[in-house]
């Protein structure tokens, strides 16, 4: 309201008070009405840290963590640098008293710290008799020049890991280190390395890689003076499970029925929980053996700290071999599930047609790559639940529940016992990605829990089906459970009887078409990483880049488009050569899940820890090594040799 004007005088009775001068209607201020958009933006943040958005940003993170081509590793940047690279976070953060004093600091970093004496009592990867050894004498000379000349390499790269701290038996240090500090002085943030790169590197045709897989690091120091780096990971708990089971569910589950019809009841059912408990002991083992040194990022980088240069150039070479296969399998179970529905075309065929769909898509940025990831998840969970459907829905065998096939205890023709080995270890391939995983935590001390969580969800899901699947179909079972769902669907002459609902056999088809489109190009990407950096499109540090300015943007992109376009034709013929879904995913997990899942976890972690671990330790490890080195030899052998020979034509 205005203020009251004396205007002096006042003919006529008028009032002394002057009315407010009318303000034009285009001085105001606009309104903006808040658009379907923007109300769907803030259901996307409504949850807080686990909030839709959030759990997005999670997922296309972890979508990158594949990449493995030479020379390439993650971009660490400062956590709490500003636009003009000062230090923001402790003016934002951390308030002061009136007389300008700090206030102690009470942050979540500050509660982990205090709850660390009792995170590493309750940690399932600590034994009693692994405590209280000298740093100096945890590992040999050589793995620690290696994880020295590592760190240093690091820090010249990124500026970041100046501070080369080696902490041997200190399980999840990550997750605040082992600090026994008042909170209010534990932590004091350190200048910002000049040496930092402030922007991502750019590609040869200027544009900034955004795609590279990006890590926070924050120096903090103790009240002892001690100052070191730590990983700042963004995902939480439930974002960590989700892209854990992201990473371990996959089409190799639709061939677990096979698997326990090759082995029996008894071995399967034995086997595959085994499997289960010792891939989900290893993945904890690889957080174990990064934690001894904070620039340890990736699985390549344990490698190379453990055994060396070749150990790192093998250990890529054979996550390109996985990737490829599964690609590979990603295309026969298309073109398997397709033939058993419409037989109007050949198998080979629909391979063709599957690999001209996937060109386009290896052009797609990695960020909606991301997303239709979770869409194959999604696809894989509904063909549990149509199959489950099904075998209610029909009365009769075969493919009932209701009236269940006929089964056997034990395997019923003992020579095809080693490919069980591979389809049940199969499913259990995802420790490469892992340790990226696990630095991407924003609680690194709850990765057991996660990681747990992930083993059990993931061991019942994928049982059920087993179980389901060989109780509907029993020594009748094909390659995939599929493709038996699809020769039973109406109309098919070769059982006709009592077919199941034809909705469901649609859904199934939708689900099955979706699976290789939306993993098949994520899978790729790698690879394709890997040859790009090989032709000179892809430097992933600025002294490479310097050679390949001069390029122009067209020889770019036609080299590009030349070189995703082979690596999909390369596993389409592929996959028309090796026919067999079994026994590409017999490959896979005999050879690839047996190697990555157990045999090179477990060898890390005895040449990192060595001199460390207890008697007992040694013998569980070493155990382990032999038994699943020489499974995975003995499976690869057997899967390369023709099914007439084993009993399994």
């Amino acid at each position: 309201m205005a203020a009251p004007v004396n205007t002096g005088s006042s003919p006529r009775g008028r009032s002394q008070f002057q009315a407010p001068r009318a303000i034009p209607a285009s001085s105001l201020p606009i309104r903006r009405r808040s658009s379907v958009t923007e109300r769907l933006g803030l259901l996307g943040d409504y949850g807080g840290v686990n909030s839709f958005n959030n759990f997005a940003r999670s997922w296309t993170r972890a979508a990158g963590f594949h990449d493995f081509s030479p020379g390439r590793r993650p971009t660490v940047v400062r956590a709490d640098m500003g636009e003009h690279g000062s230090s923001s976070e402790s003016q934002q953060q951390h308030p002061s008293t009136d007389n300008g004093s700090p206030l102690p600091r009470t942050s979540l970093l500050g509660a982990a710290l205090r709850e660390r004496a009792r995170d590493v009592s309750e940690s399932p990867i600590v034994d009693d008799g692994e405590s209280g050894v000298d740093q100096h004498q945890a590992a040999s000379s050589s793995v620690t020049d290696r994880i020295n000349r590592h760190h240093s390499l690091m820090h010249q790269e990124s500026g970041i890991f100046q501070h080369n701290d080696v902490h041997f038996g200190s399980p999840f240090r990550t997750g605040y280190g082992s600090f026994t500090s008042r909170p209010s002085q534990v932590l004091r943030h350190q200048e910002p390395s000049p040496k930092r790169p402030s922007h991502p590197i750019p590609a040869v045709d200027g544009t900034a890689d955004q795609e590279a897989e990006t890590l926070l690091a924050k120096d903090v120091e103790t009240e002892e003076g001690e100052t070191t780096t730590l990983i700042v990971g963004r995902s939480t708990v439930p974002q960590t499970v989700f892209n854990s089971v992201n990473t371990l569910i996959g089409v190799g589950m639709l061939s677990l029925p096979l698997g326990l019809k090759y082995s029996g009841w008894v071995i399967g059912l034995v086997f595959f929980l085994f499997a289960s408990v010792t891939t989900s002991y290893t993945a904890k083992l690889l957080a174990k053996c990064l934690d001894v040194d904070v620039s340890l990022l990736s699985f390549a980088d344990l490698a190379y700290v453990s055994f060396g240069r070749r150990a790192r150039y093998a250990t890529s070479i054979l996550f390109c071999l996985e990737l490829l296969a599964s690609c590979m399998a990603l295309v026969i179970l298309f073109a398997d599930s397709m033939n058993a529905l419409l037989p109007q075309l050949d198998i080979t065929q629909y391979k063709i047609i599957c690999g001209f769909l996937l060109i386009p898509l290896g052009f797609v940025p990695l960020s909606f790559l991301s997303f239709t990831s979770v869409l194959g998840i999604i696809c894989c969970l509904w063909i549990v639940i149509a199959v489950f459907a099904d075998g209610l829905t029909k009365p009769e065998t075969p493919g009932s529940l209701r009236d269940v096939a006929s089964t056997h205890a034990f395997p019923g023709d003992w020579r095809t016992l080693p490919l069980a080995f591979g389809l049940l270890m199969a499913p259990w391939g995802g420790h490469s990605v892992f340790p990226n995983i696990y630095r991407d935590m924003r609680h690194p001390r709850r990765y057991p829990t996660a990681v747990n969580t992930t083993y059990t969800f993931t061991y019942t899901l994928e049982t059920w089906l087993m179980i389901i699947g060989y109780l509907m179909f029993g020594s009748g079972v094909r390659d995939e459970i599929t493709s038996n769902i699809f020769l039973t669907a109406p109309g098919n002459p070769n059982l006709p009887q009592d077919a199941y609902p034809h909705w469901l056999s649609i859904t199934i088809a939708a689900a099955i078409a979706l699976i290789p489109l939306t993993k098949a190009p994520l899978n790729a990407r790698p690879i394709v990483s890997v040859f790009e950096h090989v032709v000179g499109i892809l430097p992933h540090n600025r002294n490479a880049l310097s050679k390949f300015t001069a390029r122009s943007s067209f020889t770019v992109n036609v080299t590009k488009f030349a070189v995703r376009s082979s690596v999909i034709v390369v596993f389409t013929f592929l996959a028309i050569l090796i026919p067999s879904f079994d026994r590409v995913m017999s490959l896979l997990g005999s050879l690839a899940c047996s190697l990555v899942c157990v045999v090179l976890p477990v060898g890390f972690h005895l040449r990192i820890f060595e001199s460390q671990l207890s008697k007992r330790k040694k013998l569980v490890d070493w155990g382990l090594l032999g038994l699943f080195a020489a499974l995975g030899f003995v499976g690869t052998v057997f899967a390369c040799l023709p099914k007439k020979w084993l009993g399994a034509s």
